[in-house]
């Protein structure tokens, strides 16, 4: 009796060909047993830097496609669309805590911020008097600081003014903007630990690793250890959930690890990944964008608390 009772207990949470599964118990805290990966939308170029809107009937997802200049759109009821074009090639995308669009922004060189009224207005474009790279991915902080990434990614032949890559923060309240970060190769997505405590970032560079630092209360930053190396492509884009956990975009889809950094279970794409967020209605649905097409997948979880 207790054979086919362990028998039917492992059917109803047989992996899916979606998933490879190296924790099981952690993997049902993360998945309901039915969970798949859907493809909501393909044929697109590039995409990146997800983030849920909110707003009437739900919200909807922002993401960018960067080759083709634009912010699009996504929610069930009204399917793909434009959101903005030109868009500057922007990249990542998150909210401030009044719920505005920020941006960072290949072509522009910058990190943008959409107004109330649709206005799209310069952050930040500059240090010490010389240009920024690209400005890759970006965070906001409950004190109300932009933290970003600014490789060279992004240049396409203009001149480089900048002496490094760095991760950058902006204290909003005193428009005072730190390098806070020179040691990185391609510094590239980045987030917080639910409490802040804790800021990861992902060099997609030669390391392919995510590293960990512990964050003061002032905003300043150290240790910087390996947390996890990412054995398949590169780590690109990051995200927090609210336990802690680190989902990472990779070669081939998701890879999550526990607060410890321990490899959890892989959500698994036919494309390479290059971002992710959580929104959807109840903020459990997990987006990946991924080359040419945008990905769902239902979870247990939401991310990490988003700063007000």
């Amino acid at each position: 009796m207790r054979t086919v009772i362990l028998s039917l207990v492992f059917v109803l949470w047989a992996p899916a060909a979606d998933f490879e599964i190296l924790d099981q118990a952690e993997f049902r805290r993360l998945f309901p047993p039915d969970a798949k990966v859907e493809r909501l939308v393909t044929g697109l170029q590039f995409t990146e830097g997800p983030v849920w809107m909110p707003g009437q009937a739900g919200g909807y997802l922002v993401f960018s496609d960067i080759p083709a200049d634009e912010l699009k759109r996504w929610d069930r009821r009204g399917g793909l669309q434009l959101y903005r074009k030109p868009s500057n090639n922007a990249n990542g995308n998150t909210l401030d805590r009044e719920e505005r669009l920020v941006t960072a922004e290949h072509g522009g060189r910058r990190i943008s911020r959409t107004e109330k009224n649709g206005t799209v207005t310069t952050v930040v474009d500059s240090f010490e008097g010389r240009k920024l790279n690209s400005p890759n991915d970006v965070v906001v902080a409950s004190d109300g600081a932009i933290w970003f990434t600014d490789p060279d990614y992004g240049l396409s032949g203009r001149p480089r003014e900048q002496a490094g890559n760095y991760v950058f923060r902006l204290d909003t309240k005193t428009n005072r903007l730190t390098a806070v970060i020179k040691d990185f190769d391609k510094p590239n997505g980045l987030c917080f630990s639910p409490d802040e405590s804790r800021l990861y970032v992902a060099d997609s560079g030669k390391p392919r690793h995510i590293r960990v630092f512990k964050v003061t209360a002032g905003g300043e930053v150290s240790g910087g250890e390996v947390f996890a190396a990412i054995d398949k492509g590169g780590p690109d884009g990051i995200r927090c959930d609210e336990g802690g956990r680190v989902w990472s975009s990779s070669g081939d889809g998701v890879q999550i690890f526990s607060p410890q950094g321990r490899l959890v279970a892989r959500v698994l794409l036919p494309e390479s990944a290059a971002n992710l967020a959580f929104g959807g209605r109840a903020g459990r649905t997990l987006f990946l964008t991924a080359r040419k097409s945008l990905y769902a997948v239902e979870t247990l979880v939401r991310g990490a608390p988003r700063p007000k």
